[in-house]
């Protein structure tokens, strides 16, 4: 079974991404060519994609504090742990990197990079994509486009995005895992 967050990222999120995809295929068609339209859909695309990854990961983290916070019974302590365990969360304000992702989950006890690369290494590769994605999101967003921030390039491309998508897709999954696993082991049951 698997979290509601993440029948959410899988139902809505995909929804939403789906939609600029074939927005992308509008304007820009099917054929290979340059079209100063399509890099602006790829901007926004990339925008979308960690933005919706963004959603899915706060969404995770709330939902794992609501099943740590059933075990207290009385309801004002119940409500100072959850202020605590979000308060200042990074994923609030913050872009889905990997020192946000690994600050806000690391409330929860877990040493979140080190428990999903044992769940795959390929985590490490995936953790780097995420960060180069977050870094187009800021130099869109702030309209910066630093070469040497952005592994020598000022434009993306369409693969690009697709790339970061899949890569937050696998991410997706095994967050859902390693945040099961890590409660299953804290409550002595599986959450989802």
């Amino acid at each position: 079974m698997s979290s509601r967050s993440l029948l959410s990222w899988r139902l809505t999120a995909r929804r939403a991404l789906d939609e600029i995809e074939a927005a992308h295929t509008a304007v820009g068609g099917t054929s290979p060519g340059r079209r100063y339209a399509t890099q602006q859909i790829n901007q926004a695309y990339a925008v979308v994609v960690s933005s919706q990854f963004q959603k899915y990961c706060r969404d995770l983290h709330s939902e794992a504090i609501d099943q740590i916070t059933t075990f207290v019974s009385n309801p004002s302590i119940r409500e100072i742990l959850r202020v605590q365990l979000t308060s200042n969360r990074k994923l609030d304000s913050g872009n889905p990197n990997s020192g946000n992702l690994g600050s806000d989950f690391g409330r929860l006890g877990l040493d979140f990079w080190q428990d999903l690369y044992g769940r795959d290494p390929r985590n490490s590769l995936r953790r780097r994509q995420l960060d180069m994605l977050n870094k187009w999101r800021n130099a869109i967003a702030h309209q910066d486009f630093d070469p040497a921030e952005l592994a020598g390039k000022t434009q993306i491309r369409l693969s690009d995005v697709r790339g970061w998508r899949k890569t937050c897709e696998a991410l997706a999954e095994g967050f859902d895992l390693v945040i099961r696993d890590h409660l299953a082991t804290i409550l002595g049951r599986v959450p989802w």
